[in-house]
């Protein structure tokens, strides 16, 4: 203990039992670090890792399919990943690779020349409801042998560049790409589309790259890449000669390394395909493409994630067993949240514009919040009444405590910007003193999060936090104390890290009521 250097950062040192020293951080310092936080601005506290440039694959739907309840969990989990990176100084490209391509266009596109002949004349096809005619598609497929044959040679004549077969497949694209915009702008998403079609010109002379290593071989009529340790080979060019997601997606991790130059690789998708990911690695391994050492760059990472499941414990359906669409749920929820506001009186106190942002705020927030709370790899129980609970470890009762030091701060009447100029924060009181060594934590918990690809991390850090405070608020008096402006100091630079951390997880902030 003797031996520890003299340090601002330390108010007093004891050797405790067998030799344990006790350090205890000075308040001073906590203090001073709060208050140059609120002068500089919270990005001073971002961590700074040692990568320039990532890659976050995430959401990827399948055109001409809804985005359902299983794509909620890629989406929002994959958005929080890239936000943390991007905050932490990190080039994120948000990648959405989306099905675009495949066997089922073949389907799709002979069925509608077969329903709407002038489809191949017009710019705007006649489809209404995409998702009811993919199933109408997909039942002639499986009931009608010479339908089936059409559709394999329309697939033929798509992917060798038929200018027919090309105009309707971008427009059946089109179509799928709207709905899932909805969503995205629901969620406040941002993300760049990069298909499985987008990699198709690279796929030859990606393959020719592996065979001249040696790694492909024949295998039953199919060309394929064994993997140490798996009893199942990598096809990647299958027996009729087509391509399939193998061929892509080793495609798109030899473009991400070596044309966009990422030095960590993150796919975000469920646990299902774990595996399938493993050997893509692998096999990029073998080719030299990534260090055979996890540790160094460039490096891949499968984020995996469980199942949002129904009350029944089984996947989370509708009553006639369809999947959930995300955009009946995501309003459901918004519509919930509208409804709880006017039982509170809040219809006769504010516009109607601020009814719906803050429904949505609620809603949406509450939604992501209860996804991103536990532990990404475990299942999930999809309740309405718990996301949506103002108690507990809900994002509704963050948003409101948020909401709770806003309104403290108003009604001291005091100019928040005046009083970081002329005051400062003093933690004299235990409870002032555990609220900042809490915030203070932030930039290392955003680093675990961060490096362990953990937003429930900063889900529980943000909880412990609202819970801090409540316990300073109830000991210590704010507003017209002697210690006035620096708890008022105290509550701001709360609020800000709260707010930051909403932004982190891509809730939207209350600031009322």
């Amino acid at each position: 203990m003797k031996n520890l250097p003299e340090s601002e950062m330390i108010e007093s040192c004891s050797v405790a039992g067998p030799g344990f020293v006790n350090v205890v951080l000075s308040r001073t310092w906590i203090a001073k670090s709060l208050n140059k936080m609120l002068m500089e601005g919270i990005h001073t506290w971002a961590p700074k890792l040692s990568i320039k440039r990532a890659v976050v694959d995430f959401s990827s739907p399948n055109i001409a399919k809804e985005m359902h309840v299983g794509h909620l969990r890629s989406t929002i989990i994959g958005d929080t990943l890239a936000k943390i990176l991007e905050f932490s100084g990190v080039e994120v490209l948000r990648r959405n690779h989306v099905g675009d391509w495949g066997t089922q266009f073949g389907m799709l596109i002979e069925f509608l020349f077969e329903q709407a002949p002038q489809a191949e004349d017009d710019n705007e096809i006649p489809i209404e409801d995409l998702q009811a005619f993919y199933k109408q598609s997909k039942k002639r497929f499986d009931d009608d042998s010479i339908f089936k044959e059409r559709a394999q040679k329309a697939v033929v004549s798509l992917q060798g560049g038929d200018p027919k077969y090309r105009k309707a497949w971008a427009q059946i694209c089109e179509i799928s790409r709207r709905e899932f915009q909805k969503v995205y702008e629901c969620l406040g998403v941002h993300i760049e589309e990069k298909g499985e079609s987008y990699y198709n010109p690279y796929i030859p002379s990606v393959l020719e790259g592996l065979r001249n290593e040696g790694l492909i071989e024949e295998s039953e009529g199919a060309q394929v890449i064994h993997i140490e340790g798996k009893k199942i080979p990598l096809i990647v060019v299958k027996r009729d000669g087509g391509f399939n997601y193998a061929s892509t997606d080793l495609t798109a991790l030899w473009y991400r390394i070596n044309e966009e130059k990422a030095e960590w690789i993150i796919y975000v998708t469920d646990v299902g395909q774990r595996e399938h990911f493993e050997m893509v690695f692998h096999a990029a391994k073998r080719a030299g493409w990534l260090p055979l050492d996890d540790n160094t760059y460039p490096k891949v990472t499968h984020v995996g994630f469980g199942l949002v499941l129904g009350e029944d414990g089984k996947r989370f359906r509708t009553r006639s067993s369809e999947v959930v669409r995300l955009v009946d749920l995501l309003d459901e929820a918004k519509a919930r949240s509208k409804q709880a506001l006017i039982e509170r009186g809040k219809a006769a106190e504010w516009t109607e514009e601020e009814l719906e942002q803050t429904a949505e705020a609620v809603g949406y927030g509450a939604v992501k919040y209860f996804d991103l709370m536990d532990h990404r790899l475990t299942n999930y129980t999809f309740n309405f009444d718990q996301m949506l609970n103002d108690k507990g470890k809900t994002a509704v009762s963050l948003l409101y405590a948020h909401a709770r030091i806003c309104s403290i701060i108003r009604k001291s009447g005091k100019d928040i910007e005046e009083l970081k100029k002329g005051g400062e924060i003093v933690l004299d009181h235990a409870y002032e003193r555990a609220l900042g060594l809490h915030l203070l934590q932030f930039s290392e918990i955003v680093e675990e999060a961060c490096s362990n690809l953990l937003p429930n991390v900063l889900c529980k850090y943000l909880y412990d936090l609202s819970d801090d405070f409540t316990n300073f608020y109830n000991q210590c008096k704010v507003n017209g104390s002697t210690e006035e402006t620096s708890r008022l100091l105290l509550c701001e630079a709360t609020a800000v890290v709260m707010r930051k951390c909403f932004e982190l997880l891509g809730i939207t902030p209350v600031y009322r009521i």
